[in-house]
């Protein structure tokens, strides 16, 4: 785009010539006529812009509508049940029978107090998904009080540090089993709960609640077990989530259940993915403090991250493998989440 004074020189300019042809063209100093008494070579000047001597306006453009931020429910809407009740409200459940997946499964559900006010009723928010530790089949333990993490995205959402996040909690195994476990992939031969995971549960979410446009709204934690899932399902499907906290992870699947599928337990590892430079994701990476083991695994795992992919490294002082240190690092984790994911928003 021209600087206003170097426009305005154009136009003067033009303007200028304008004029000057139409007082020639008057004295008759440059045009011979015809028969008919009119100037050779010259226009017959019509409408008033051209009986005034100066160039027309320029035509008009609108701009294009903003784009929308905000994807209201699509349906079909899910049954709901209520789970239980907690300081920031309740905890819903239902069963979601995945139409890509064939997996049916318990997802949990907690909405911020800001979703069902009206003033936000136009209002698109942000998804956490979280994944528990242990087997969970059938269980999610960020649904019951040892990890009060909706209390806690409540009174941090009050205080302006953290998003009010949409949360769903889903099972990621379906037998208790431990050689049984799915390790929140689609394992040759076993349920596709990976698939149940990276397509039907983001579906079910937007057939259900506002939710952001694109993936900028959308991460993904767990612990332990659960920081398996959530650093490989974003290593995987960096168009559907952008950032994720793998809390005190292991990186190696090592499911029985891979035995004979050794090319696609690969492609499903953390510790494979890591290194491929294919995902534009942000991650935090943490470690407990008194378990060097932990620590080690851990900061070998984030010095392979490849670029565009960033990790980050946090160590808690003093933490052990435990579900009551892992409720310490909730204000945190809540914090680096809402500092690299979207925030609401409204059209």
């Amino acid at each position: 785009m021209q600087p206003q004074s170097i426009r305005s020189r154009a136009l003067l300019t033009g303007a200028a010539a304008v004029a000057l042809a139409v007082s020639l063209a008057a004295c008759g100093s440059t045009s011979s006529t015809g028969a008919d008494g009119k100037a050779k070579g010259a226009p017959p000047a019509t409408g008033s812009a051209a009986a005034a001597g100066t160039p027309s306006a320029p035509p008009t453009t609108t701009a294009p509508p903003k784009p929308s931020k905000v994807l209201m429910p699509t349906g079909p809407a899910a049954a709901f049940g209520k789970a239980r009740d907690t300081a920031a409200g309740q905890i819903l459940m239902t069963t979601l029978a995945g139409p890509k997946s064939g997996v049916s499964g318990k997802v949990w559900v907690w909405l911020p107090p800001e979703y069902n006010d009206p003033k936000f009723a136009r209002t698109g928010f942000p998804v956490l998904t979280l994944y528990a530790g242990g087997q969970s089949a059938g269980y999610n333990t960020w649904t019951d009080n040892q990890l009060p993490i909706q209390e806690a995205d409540a009174e941090l959402s009050k205080q302006g540090k953290a998003h009010p996040f949409i949360m769903i909690m889903p099972v990621q195994n379906l037998d208790s089993n431990e050689a049984k476990a799915l390790e929140c992939s689609d394992i040759p031969g076993q349920p596709r709960i990976g698939t149940w995971m990276a397509e039907d549960i983001p579906d079910f979410v937007r057939a259900n609640f506002r939710t952001l446009k694109g993936r900028d709204g959308w991460g993904l934690m767990g612990a332990s077990t659960g920081a398996f899932c959530s650093a490989k399902l974003a290593l995987q499907h960096p168009d559907k989530f952008k950032a994720a906290v793998p809390i005190d992870g292991y990186f190696n699947p090592d499911s029985p259940l891979w035995k004979g599928h050794d090319a696609d337990r690969l492609a499903n590892s953390p510790d494979v993915l890591v290194a491929q430079g294919k995902a534009d994701v942000r991650m935090l990476a943490t470690a407990g403090g008194a378990n060097g083991y932990e620590m080690k695994l851990v900061k070998e795992w984030v010095a392979k991250a490849a670029a565009p992919l960033t990790v980050e490294y946090f160590e808690q002082a003093g933490g052990k493998h435990l579900t009551t240190d892992f409720k310490k690092m909730i204000p945190d984790t809540l914090q680096w989440l809402s500092k690299n994911l979207a925030g609401p928003a409204a059209d």
